[in-house]
Protein backbone atom coordinates (compact mmCIF):
# COMPACT_ATOMS: atom_id res chain seq x y z
CA UNK A 1 0.00 0.00 0.00
CA UNK A 2 1.22 3.51 -0.73
CA UNK A 3 0.68 6.65 1.31
CA UNK A 4 -1.66 7.86 -1.43
CA UNK A 5 -3.75 4.70 -1.30
CA UNK A 6 -3.82 4.92 2.49
CA UNK A 7 -5.19 8.46 2.18
CA UNK A 8 -7.88 7.21 -0.21
CA UNK A 9 -9.22 4.58 2.18
CA UNK A 10 -12.61 4.97 3.79
CA UNK A 11 -12.25 5.88 7.47
CA UNK A 12 -13.47 2.48 8.71
CA UNK A 13 -11.08 0.58 6.47
CA UNK A 14 -8.24 2.93 7.38
CA UNK A 15 -9.01 2.37 11.06
CA UNK A 16 -8.80 -1.41 10.57
CA UNK A 17 -5.45 -1.12 8.77
CA UNK A 18 -4.01 1.17 11.45
CA UNK A 19 -5.41 -1.01 14.24
CA UNK A 20 -3.25 -3.87 12.91
CA UNK A 21 -0.24 -1.65 13.59
CA UNK A 22 -1.27 -0.70 17.12
CA UNK A 23 -4.19 -2.28 18.95
CA UNK A 24 -5.31 0.92 20.66
CA UNK A 25 -8.78 2.04 19.55
CA UNK A 26 -8.09 5.63 20.62
CA UNK A 27 -4.72 5.80 18.85
CA UNK A 28 -6.16 4.37 15.61
CA UNK A 29 -9.20 6.69 15.71
CA UNK A 30 -6.99 9.71 16.36
CA UNK A 31 -4.57 8.80 13.57
CA UNK A 32 -7.48 8.41 11.15
CA UNK A 33 -8.43 12.01 12.01
CA UNK A 34 -4.88 13.14 11.15
CA UNK A 35 -5.13 12.25 7.46
CA UNK A 36 -4.15 13.18 4.84
CA UNK A 37 -0.58 11.98 5.25
CA UNK A 38 2.25 13.45 3.17
CA UNK A 39 4.68 10.56 3.45
CA UNK A 40 5.86 7.90 5.85
CA UNK A 41 7.71 10.42 8.02
CA UNK A 42 4.51 12.45 8.33
CA UNK A 43 2.65 9.30 9.41
CA UNK A 44 5.36 8.61 12.01
CA UNK A 45 5.13 12.17 13.30
CA UNK A 46 1.34 12.04 13.54
CA UNK A 47 1.49 8.57 15.08
CA UNK A 48 3.93 9.81 17.74
CA UNK A 49 1.60 12.73 18.49
CA UNK A 50 -1.41 10.43 18.85
CA UNK A 51 0.55 7.95 20.99
CA UNK A 52 1.77 10.77 23.26
CA UNK A 53 -1.88 11.49 24.10
CA UNK A 54 -2.55 7.86 25.04
CA UNK A 55 -3.79 6.95 28.49
CA UNK A 56 -2.82 3.95 30.58
CA UNK A 57 -5.99 2.22 29.36
CA UNK A 58 -4.96 2.83 25.74
CA UNK A 59 -1.57 1.27 26.37
CA UNK A 60 -3.05 -1.73 28.16
CA UNK A 61 -5.47 -2.25 25.27
CA UNK A 62 -2.60 -2.13 22.76
CA UNK A 63 -0.56 -4.61 24.80
CA UNK A 64 -3.37 -7.19 24.59
CA UNK A 65 -2.88 -7.25 20.82
CA UNK A 66 0.52 -8.91 21.09
CA UNK A 67 1.35 -12.54 21.57
CA UNK A 68 3.71 -13.40 24.38
CA UNK A 69 7.30 -13.60 23.18
CA UNK A 70 7.87 -17.12 21.91
CA UNK A 71 4.25 -18.28 22.22
CA UNK A 72 3.75 -19.73 18.74
CA UNK A 73 0.36 -21.30 19.44
CA UNK A 74 -1.07 -18.01 20.72
CA UNK A 75 0.42 -16.23 17.72
CA UNK A 76 -1.35 -18.56 15.30
CA UNK A 77 -4.73 -18.65 17.06
CA UNK A 78 -5.36 -15.20 18.48
CA UNK A 79 -3.37 -12.98 16.15
CA UNK A 80 -4.13 -14.34 12.69
CA UNK A 81 -4.38 -10.86 11.11
CA UNK A 82 -0.88 -9.86 12.25
CA UNK A 83 0.81 -13.24 12.72
CA UNK A 84 3.12 -12.75 9.73
CA UNK A 85 4.30 -9.40 11.10
CA UNK A 86 4.60 -10.60 14.70
CA UNK A 87 6.22 -13.85 13.61
CA UNK A 88 8.88 -11.93 11.72
CA UNK A 89 9.34 -9.59 14.65
CA UNK A 90 9.87 -12.56 16.94
CA UNK A 91 12.09 -14.50 14.54
CA UNK A 92 14.83 -14.53 17.18
CA UNK A 93 12.98 -17.20 19.15
CA UNK A 94 12.98 -19.62 16.21
CA UNK A 95 16.56 -20.69 16.84
CA UNK A 96 16.48 -20.58 20.64
CA UNK A 97 17.26 -23.65 22.65
CA UNK A 98 14.66 -25.23 24.91
CA UNK A 99 16.24 -23.82 28.07
CA UNK A 100 15.94 -20.24 26.84
CA UNK A 101 12.37 -20.80 25.62
CA UNK A 102 11.36 -22.26 28.97
CA UNK A 103 13.01 -19.34 30.79
CA UNK A 104 11.14 -16.90 28.51
CA UNK A 105 7.87 -18.68 29.22
CA UNK A 106 8.44 -18.57 33.00
CA UNK A 107 9.69 -14.99 32.82
CA UNK A 108 6.62 -13.94 30.83
CA UNK A 109 4.35 -15.47 33.47
CA UNK A 110 6.24 -13.82 36.33
CA UNK A 111 6.27 -10.47 34.51
CA UNK A 112 2.54 -10.59 33.79
CA UNK A 113 1.78 -11.56 37.39
CA UNK A 114 3.80 -8.58 38.64
CA UNK A 115 2.69 -5.89 36.18
CA UNK A 116 -0.70 -7.08 34.95
CA UNK A 117 0.28 -7.02 31.28
CA UNK A 118 2.53 -9.10 29.05
CA UNK A 119 6.18 -8.31 28.47
CA UNK A 120 6.29 -5.83 25.59
CA UNK A 121 9.57 -5.54 23.73
CA UNK A 122 10.40 -4.51 20.20
CA UNK A 123 11.70 -7.96 19.29
CA UNK A 124 12.85 -7.13 15.77
CA UNK A 125 16.50 -8.05 15.39
CA UNK A 126 16.81 -9.48 18.91
CA UNK A 127 17.71 -13.04 19.79
CA UNK A 128 15.68 -14.98 22.31
CA UNK A 129 18.55 -14.65 24.78
CA UNK A 130 18.61 -10.86 24.33
CA UNK A 131 14.86 -10.71 24.95
CA UNK A 132 15.24 -12.91 28.01
CA UNK A 133 18.01 -10.68 29.32
CA UNK A 134 15.80 -7.60 28.82
CA UNK A 135 12.89 -9.33 30.54
CA UNK A 136 15.08 -10.25 33.51
CA UNK A 137 16.42 -6.70 33.68
CA UNK A 138 13.04 -5.02 33.42
CA UNK A 139 11.12 -7.27 35.82
CA UNK A 140 12.87 -5.48 38.69
CA UNK A 141 11.35 -2.13 37.72
CA UNK A 142 8.57 -0.35 39.57
CA UNK A 143 5.21 -0.36 37.76
CA UNK A 144 5.31 3.24 36.50
CA UNK A 145 8.86 2.91 35.16
CA UNK A 146 8.07 -0.37 33.45
CA UNK A 147 4.81 0.91 32.00
CA UNK A 148 6.64 3.87 30.48
CA UNK A 149 9.23 1.53 28.95
CA UNK A 150 6.49 -0.75 27.60
CA UNK A 151 4.72 2.25 26.04
CA UNK A 152 7.98 3.20 24.31
CA UNK A 153 8.44 -0.35 23.06
CA UNK A 154 4.86 -0.36 21.75
CA UNK A 155 5.61 2.84 19.84
CA UNK A 156 8.69 1.23 18.24
CA UNK A 157 6.62 -1.80 17.20
CA UNK A 158 3.91 0.47 15.80
CA UNK A 159 6.41 2.30 13.60
CA UNK A 160 7.80 -0.96 12.25
CA UNK A 161 4.29 -2.12 11.44
CA UNK A 162 3.34 1.21 9.84
CA UNK A 163 6.38 0.85 7.63
CA UNK A 164 5.31 -2.70 6.67
CA UNK A 165 1.80 -1.40 5.93
CA UNK A 166 3.12 1.24 3.56
CA UNK A 167 5.54 -1.05 1.69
Amino acid sequence: MTVESLNDLDSKILFNELFKCCGSTTWANNLVKEKPYKDLEDIFKKSDFCWSKSTKADGLEAFTHHPKIGDVSELEKKFASTKEWAGGEQAGVNTANREVLEALSKGNSDYEAKFGFIFIVCATGKTAQEMLDLLNERIGNEFETEFEIAMGEQNKITKIRLEKLIK
